[in-house]
Formats: structure tokens, C-alpha cells, sequence
């Protein structure tokens, strides 16, 4: 065997663990796009769909750690090869993670049918369209080895953190309004959550593209703009007449 083929079936694996990472995340973005429609339209069909459709996204990240654990042992990659091989292997966990969460959605989405509709699920909607669009952007910018438009996709999970703490303020304030809402609005509260955890696992995957492109890490920290640990919200008391306060 010549170092020439040695050479060239080494890239093809390569190539082949770059279309497996692309196959999965294209399928995270789908799964995130059919929950919330799934939220958005009140449709439990839809929503078993997306849970059924995670064992696809689980299956691609244990074929792409096996491919590079056999790469590791056999290969013995160095230096940008080297960097290929990380990177994919802690991209695929990030993707899994996010079909994860995009079967989270669509698990409460069920519930919520059982509930009336509340307008905060369209807040929730402008929230997984823009985790979709980075996890779009972070897969273009995975395949053309684009450090700045992962940089970009760090920079967008800022909206999505000030409209999860905007979410998280509105649906508290219903919650303590009426209590016929604590139910859906506990439900709502953890979707918003599991899609603002996606967009971290996103901002992951741009770090991980910044290294494999750069060599090393970002050196800015990321500024998390997520309030939410730390908001306040005073609670709406009912008013009363003088008789109900006891007065004369």
C-alpha cells in the first residue's frame, strides 16, 4: 500500500465524518423546526414524530464516535487532523444534546394540548427560529472552516437569551395572575428553557469550529444574557375594599 492511497483514504474518512456531522445537525434543525410547529399548531401527531425522529440523531452520534475512535488508534492523527477529530467528536454531543431538547419540546407540546392556547407561544416561536438559524449558520461555517461566521453564531445567542428572560418575566406574571395558568405556564417555562439551552449548545458547536480553524479557543468569553436566575417579579395582589382589609 503506497503512502499516496494511505493518504487518500485517510482524508475520505475524514470527509466521510464531515458528512455525517452535517447529516446530524441538519436533522437537530429539523427536529427544533417540527417541535415548535408542532407548539405553534397544537398538533400531537407531529410532536410523537419529533420524539420518534431523535433515535436517528442518537444512531449518527455513536457512528461518528466509533469512526473516530478507530481513526485515533489506527491513524494517530497530528495537528490539524488532529483538530478534526475533536472537534467532531465534541460537535456530535452538542447535536445529540439539542435533539434532546427539540424531543423535550415536543414531549410538553403533547400536554399543552390539553390547555388552552396562550399568546407566549409565539414568543417561544421567535425564539426556535433564531436557534435554527444558528444552528444552520454554525454547520455553514463548520464546512467552509469559517472561524468569523462562528463568531456570529456566538454573537446571535444573545437575542435568544434576553427573549428567554423576556419569556421567563411574562409567563411568571400570568402564573401569579390566574392560577388556572401555573400549569401550562410551568410547561412553557421549560420549553423556553430547553430552546435557550439550545442555542448555548450552539454557541458550543462555534467554539469548537473557532478551534478547529484557529487551534485554539476563542479568546473572548462569551456574555450570557440570560437574566432569568436573577429576575424579580413582584407579584400582582388583588385589590380589596375597605371591608375585605378589615377597615371601617
Amino acid at each position: 500500500m503506497t503512502d499516496d492511497h494511505i493518504v487518500k483514504s485517510f482524508g475520505e474518512e475524514l470527509d466521510r465524518i464531515d458528512q455525517l456531522i452535517v447529516e446530524m445537525g441538519g436533522l437537530a434543525e429539523t427536529q427544533l423546526a417540527s417541535a415548535i410547529r408542532a407548539l405553534v399548531r397544537r398538533d400531537s401527531d407531529l410532536a410523537n414524530d419529533v420524539r420518534e425522529g431523535d433515535a436517528r440523531i442518537d444512531e449518527l452520534e455513536r457512528e461518528i464516535n466509533d469512526r473516530i475512535v478507530r481513526i485515533l488508534a489506527l491513524r494517530q492523527p497530528m495537528a490539524g487532523d488532529l483538530r478534526v477529530a475533536i472537534a467532531a467528536l465534541k460537535i456530535s454531543n452538542e447535536l445529540e444534546r439539542i435533539g434532546d431538547y427539540a424531543k423535550n419540546v415536543a414531549k410538553r407540546s403533547v400536554v399543552l394540548v390539553q390547555s388552552p392556547a396562550m399568546s407566549s407561544t409565539l414568543t417561544i416561536s421567535r425564539m426556535g427560529t433564531l436557534v435554527q438559524s444558528m444552528i444552520k449558520n454554525v454547520l455553514d461555517a463548520y464546512v467552509a472552516r469559517d472561524a468569523a461566521a462562528a463568531e456570529d453564531v456566538r454573537d446571535a445567542d444573545q437575542e435568544v437569551d434576553q427573549l428567554h428572560t423576556s419569556m421567563f418575566r411574562e409567563l411568571l406574571t400570568y402564573m401569579m395572575e390566574d392560577p388556572r395558568n401555573i400549569t401550562p405556564c410551568t410547561h412553557l417555562l421549560f420549553i423556553a428553557k430547553n430552546i435557550e439551552r439550545m442555542g448555548d449548545h450552539t454557541t458550543n458547536i462555534a467554539e469548537q469550529v473557532h478551534f478547529l480553524v484557529v487551534g485554539q479557543d476563542p479568546e473572548a468569553a462569551r456574555t450570557k444574557r440570560d437574566k432569568s436566575s436573577t429576575t424579580v417579579v413582584n407579584p400582582v395582589l388583588p385589590v380589596s375594599t375597605p371591608e375585605e382589609a378589615g377597615g371601617a
